[in-house]
C-alpha cells in the first residue's frame, strides 16, 4: 500500500469578474491523481501556476479541495474532523518556499520550532526545549542560537528552522513546497543535502514540489510534470528525462541552461494547439505515462 495516494483532486477557485460578468471559474488542480510509497522522493514539477503548490497544501487540507480522495495510509484525510485532522498532520507536514514570510519575526526561533510541541501538549516545558535543542542540532544550527529572532539568521540558516519546525513531531512525509527555490545556488545545494541526508536517517518520504527540473532529475526517483491543473506525463526520472514525451514536458527541459554557451541549443517554444489537454494518461513505456 502506497504512504500517499492522491486520486481525482480538483480544486477550482471561484474569481468575481465584476457586478455586470459572471464569475469565472479557475481549474487550479484539475482531476490529479499519483501515488507515493514510503521512504520515496517523489517529484511535481511545473512552472508557476500550475498547480503544483496547491496540490501540496489540499494534500494537508491547508486549502480545502473541491472534490477527490486523499489517502494516507489507507484513511481518506478529506473525511477526518477537524480533531482527527490536527492529529494526523503530527504525520504530515510542510516546509514552505519562503523562509523569510514563514516565520514569525515576533518570535524566538526556539519558541517558533516549540510550537508544534506546545500544540499538541506534548512533554514537559523542560522536555520540550530538550527536543527543540536536538532539532536544531539535527539541521546543523547552534543550539544556543534557540533565543534569537529570524532576522538574526541568513535565508538559508531559516530554511534550516523551518525544517527543524517540521520535523519536530517525527512526521512520516514531508512535502516540500519549493523549499530551496528562494535560496541562493550555494545555499540550496546545502539545503538539498541536509533534507536527502534527514531523508535516509529518519526514514522520511517527500513530496518534493519545484520548478528547477536539473535539481529534481538528480534527487527524485519519480516525478510528475503538471501543466495547467493536470499530470500530462508521470515516470520515473530516468524515463521522463531520457524520453520526454509530452509537448509541455520537452519544452520545461529545452528551457534548462547549458552548462556549455557554444554546445548545441535548441529551444522549444510550447504550442497549446499541438496537444488535447484533457487527453488522459497513458502508459507510453514501463513505469512511464504520458497525457498523448
Amino acid at each position: 500500500m502506497p504512504l500517499l495516494e492522491v486520486r481525482h483532486l480538483v480544486k477550482h477557485f471561484v474569481r468575481s469578474q465584476g457586478l455586470l460578468r459572471p464569475p469565472s471559474v479557475v481549474r487550479a488542480v484539475d482531476d490529479v491523481s499519483f501515488t507515493i510509497d514510503e521512504g520515496e522522493m517523489f517529484g511535481l514539477v511545473g512552472e508557476s501556476g500550475s498547480g503544483k503548490s496547491t496540490t501540496g497544501r489540499c494534500i494537508l487540507r491547508l486549502i480545502e479541495p473541491t472534490s477527490g480522495e486523499v489517502l494516507f495510509r489507507g484513511e481518506n484525510v478529506l473525511h477526518f474532523t477537524r480533531q482527527r485532522m490536527r492529529m494526523a498532520r503530527r504525520d504530515m507536514q510542510i516546509v514552505f518556499q519562503d523562509p523569510y514570510s514563514s516565520l514569525n519575526p515576533r518570535m524566538r526561533v526556539g519558541d517558533i520550532v516549540e510550537e508544534p510541541l506546545v500544540i499538541h501538549d506534548l512533554g514537559s516545558k523542560t522536555e520540550r526545549r530538550a527536543r527543540v535543542a536536538e532539532l536544531f542540532q539535527l539541521v546543523g544550527l547552534e543550539p544556543g542560537h534557540i533565543t534569537r529572532y529570524p532576522h538574526e539568521f541568513s535565508g538559508g540558516q531559516r530554511q534550516r528552522i523551518g525544517i527543524a519546525r517540521a520535523l519536530a513531531l517525527n512526521p512520516a512525509l514531508i512535502i516540500a513546497d519549493e523549499a530551496v527555490s528562494a535560496l541562493d545556488v550555494s545555499i540550496q545545494a546545502q539545503v538539498v543535502a541536509l533534507l536527502m541526508g534527514l531523508k535516509e536517517r529518519l526514514k522520511l518520504t517527500y513530496l518534493f514540489i519545484a520548478h528547477d527540473l536539473r535539481l529534481v532529475e538528480h534527487i527524485c526517483g519519480r516525478v510528475a510534470v503538471m501543466y495547467m491543473g493536470k499530470i500530462v506525463e508521470l515516470g520515473t526520472a530516468q524515463a521522463l528525462f531520457s524520453r520526454p514525451t509530452h509537448p509541455y514536458t520537452k519544452a520545461l527541459l529545452s528551457a534548462i541552461p547549458v552548462l556549455d554557451p557554444d554546445g548545441p541549443r535548441q529551444r522549444i517554444e510550447l504550442n497549446p494547439a499541438s496537444f488535447e489537454r484533457e487527453a488522459p494518461l497513458k502508459e507510453i513505456g514501463a513505469h512511464h505515462w504520458a497525457a498523448v
